[in-house]
């Protein structure tokens, strides 16, 4: 979870990040614009994506839309300067993973960016078990951290597996927002509950046959969520 693909257009910006991050021990890929980005991200299979909003050649917003449609499931932590809710919203909406509005501190956005690779490569791989879990149509592979409907893999990024393995492992149990925060992103991490509500919803898109009357991910009003228990659970050995 080493090397970083960093997508920003202000040189100034762009090195120190590049200066900083180098001295933490990532390899940084810097690409000035959505098409150098693809590129990068295409050829040299980065593990965590750092993307600006506003590039010459198009929006970041777009292209982290395009990269999920591609499949490409590394977290992205998205820059932007403005801090409306709304703009943040959309990036999570468009499958961001985090977000940090400029100016930033640095150490601040490492602590994120390590964050996001524990989520996707540390707690994930260290929390493996040979196990299988199946509701409905989809089966859950907590050895390989993929999902799959009648053998089609759902493409869920490290936080949607995440909360969705935290709610299947909580049997029945009721989280609230912030105790889903504190379980994917870490305790301390300050996000609102409209992060969490946007990945639930994502992640009903993706399991659920109607993601408007979710049959598994249930909403506890003015709570949380929580897992109805499906039918039946099969253990691989």
């Amino acid at each position: 979870m080493n090397r970083v693909l960093l997508i920003e257009d202000e040189p100034a910006v762009a090195r120190g990040l590049l200066y900083g991050l180098e001295d933490e021990g990532y390899e940084v890929l810097w690409a000035q614009s959505c098409s150098e980005g693809l590129k990068a991200l295409r050829g040299r299979e980065p593990d965590l994506l750092i993307l600006d909003i506003r590039l010459p050649d198009g929006s970041g917003y777009d292209l982290c839309r395009d990269i999920r449609r591609e499949g490409y499931r590394l977290p992205i932590l998205m820059l932007t300067a403005r801090d409306a809710e709304v703009d943040k919203i959309l990036g999570l909406e468009l499958g961001a993973d985090d977000y940090m509005v400029k100016p930033f501190s640095f150490h601040e956005l490492l602590s994120r960016l390590r964050a996001l690779g524990r989520r996707a490569y540390g707690d994930l791989a260290a929390g493996r078990t040979a196990e299988r879990y199946h509701f409905g149509r989809i089966t859950v592979d907590f050895d390989r951290f993929t999902a799959y409907r009648n053998g089609k893999d759902l493409l869920l990024t490290p936080t949607e597996f995440k909360l969705l393995k935290c709610l299947i492992g909580g049997q029945d149990r009721t989280f609230s927002r912030q105790n889903l925060i504190d379980i994917v992103w870490g305790a301390g991490f300050m996000l609102g509950d409209r992060t969490v509500d946007v990945h639930i919803r994502h992640l009903r898109e993706k399991v659920e046959e109607d993601p408007t009357r979710p049959t598994y991910i249930e909403t506890v009003r003015g709570f949380g969520y929580r897992f109805r228990r499906p039918e039946s659970r099969e253990t691989a050995r």
